[in-house]
């Protein structure tokens, strides 16, 4: 059925058609319907907050569809995207199962269908299911994998210039992914947001995609950029 923010919800883990497709979520049978007695879907519009950084753990939200940012602040104001989340992924896993106030802020950047579990159903069904157990392992080394991987990005980029042919590298799906030659990255957050992500201004973004064009590596149609230029790409987000 559809939903005021033009969602096609999915009424029951039990029937999704994606749910083999995450690790987390193609769960055995006996811990989906445990899963699926716990569980409360939720459809947020884009620009809500799930939860909130330093705030106690509620408990897990499982991302069925959308996208969330995840994000860190300074108390200068300051704000590092460190994330986007897609479906599948389960947001807000460490600070439930280790009892610490969430590490992140999640915001929705579209409409999201979300799956909430309490924080004490959420810990029952563990301590019930092994299988599920393993399934929240595999995700949290996934999340410190990544985080290790973004950090080091971050930090051994020697300019904004290099930081972003990463992340636009990062965005754009590769050759036998579906695509053609010259492949599309749908610009989902703003410049002010990109540079949140690669520790930059919102001008210095704007600039660099402004000589990415002129230099005919990349094209602005509306809010898709085309890759014109792969290797040219790769060759700005090698170290120097």
């Amino acid at each position: 059925m559809l939903t005021p923010y033009g969602l096609d919800l999915v009424e029951s883990c039990l029937s999704c058609k994606t749910r083999a497709k995450h690790v987390f979520c193609n769960l055995a049978p006996a811990a989906l319907h445990s899963f699926e007695s716990i569980r409360y879907s939720i459809a947020y519009p884009k620009g809500a907050v799930l939860f909130a950084e330093g705030q106690a753990p509620r408990g897990i939200f499982v991302l069925c569809k959308g996208r969330v940012k995840l994000s860190v602040g300074s108390t200068d104001g300051k704000t590092l995207i460190l994330q986007i989340a897609g479906p599948g992924e389960v947001l807000g896993l460490s600070a439930t199962v280790g009892g610490k106030p969430y590490e992140l802020t999640g915001e929705t950047v579209d409409p999201c269908q979300v799956n909430f579990v309490k924080r004490e159903d959420f810990l029952r069904f563990l301590k019930e299911h092994n299988d599920a157990c393993l399934r929240v392992a595999h995700q949290l080394s996934d999340k410190y994998n990544t985080a290790c991987r973004e950090i080091g990005a971050l930090l051994l980029s020697h300019s904004a210039g290099e930081k972003l042919a990463k992340l636009l590298l990062e965005w754009s799906p590769k050759k036998g992914e579906g695509t053609k030659d010259e492949p599309r990255v749908k610009r989902a957050l703003t410049q002010e947001e990109i540079g949140q992500m690669i520790g930059t201004s919102r001008e210095t973004v704007t600039r660099l995609l402004a000589d990415l064009k002129r230099r005919r590596i990349v094209q602005a149609t509306g809010s898709t950029l085309l890759v014109r230029n792969r290797a040219a790409l790769k060759a700005l987000a090698i170290a120097r």
